[in-house]
């Protein structure tokens, strides 16, 4: 385990490694209000609880068959 998974907040960069996307994709997701971020000072920082809601989410969305 590394010492980013103890952690609640990630960086943007560590958040879009963790969902498996890059980072101009998470900058998307946040943009466009999907993924909620905190500001702590200066720095913009992702809660870990904001990934798993955003993925939540995702699954709660019906699936609608491919044409």
């Amino acid at each position: 385990m590394t010492p980013a998974d103890n952690r609640i907040v990630l960086t943007i960069e560590e958040a879009a490694q963790r969902l498996g996307i890059g980072r101009t994709s998470m900058y998307a997701l946040i943009k466009n209000g999907d993924i909620r971020t905190v500001t702590i000072g200066r720095l913009r920082r992702v809660p870990v609880h904001c990934l798993n809601e955003y993925v939540s989410n995702l699954l709660d969305q019906p699936i609608t068959p491919a044409a």
